[in-house]
């Protein structure tokens, strides 16, 4: 794993899903342009990335996945409108989706094999560096409750200070009863390199995908893997209950519209 001085450059989003968790919404539009009260899930994710240092975007897309592109990219015909009609505030909401100093490159990923294999397709842009993974699906991370490591990676291993285990075993989706224990591997990764060859030299796991915690885990036998217990609030947005509790305490949360929003739930007969 890359040292505490190492600066991450460069961050992966693998959006190349079907989303069918999502139809018929997801039929004709990517899921991660699925919006939380005003912003699709992937612009939350690239803000994160963004916020962190990073300055290099690489999403990995499938063939309907245009409208990813679209959104970061000058949007002129709006702006001009915006512009002409003296709705400025509007404006620059528009343009701050892609910062200046930001860069997007796209790879499409041509058959549905797996995360491992979505990471791999990137490879190429990546480089020979450090980088990051970030899931859409996920907009922030917490603990993992007994009833959904199924759903998850599991890791397990030797904690080393607050919050930080160096890991010895990872399991992709493990039924309750065989998970080591309940830390799950949310949507948030920093990578070396090497995970690449790991990646390329794995067989289909879990679901017969190829799976990045697959290619994790193999890395372990040469470089040291650390997991980091983040206690914050994890959307599963891949899920309809997680995405409506994440529209829901967003909404509740937005300077413009949490107040009112908070009345009119209170009016409810729940």
């Amino acid at each position: 794993m890359p040292t505490p001085s190492t600066r991450i450059r460069k961050a992966v989003f693998p959006v190349a899903g079907f989303g069918t968790r999502f139809l018929p919404a997801t039929k004709a539009q990517p899921k991660e342009m699925l919006p939380v009260v005003d912003k699709p899930l992937i612009q939350y994710a690239v803000e994160e990335a963004y916020a962190a240092g990073i300055r290099d975007m690489i999403f990995v897309t499938g063939r309907n996945k245009r409208a990813i592109e679209d959104h970061y990219d000058t949007a002129y015909e709006l702006e001009s409108q915006l512009e002409a009609s003296g709705k400025l505030e509007l404006l620059n909401i528009a343009r701050s989706v892609m910062p200046d100093d930001m860069t997007c490159s796209y790879v499409r990923q041509p058959r549905m094999l797996g995360l491992g294999h979505a990471v791999l397709c990137a490879e190429h842009l990546v480089g020979n560096e450090p980088f990051a993974v970030l899931l859409a699906d996920d907009l922030m991370v917490g603990p993992v409750g007994g009833a959904h490591v199924k759903r998850y990676g599991i890791v397990a291993g030797e904690s080393i200070g607050d919050d930080l285990v160096k890991v010895d075993r990872m399991i992709e989706k493990p039924s309750p009863d065989k998970a080591p224990s309940r830390l799950g591997v949310a949507g948030r990764y920093i990578l070396t390199p090497g995970v690449f060859d790991e990646i390329r030299n794995q067989p289909k796991g879990a679901g017969g995908e190829i799976q990045l915690t697959d290619g994790i885990a193999a890395l372990m036998k040469k470089e040291a893997v650390y997991a980091y217990a983040y206690k914050g609030t994890r959307y599963d947005c891949g899920s309809k209950e997680g995405f409506l509790q994440a529209s829901v305490e967003l909404a509740l949360a937005h300077p413009e519209v949490g107040g009112q929003f908070r009345e009119y739930l209170k009016s409810l007969e729940l």
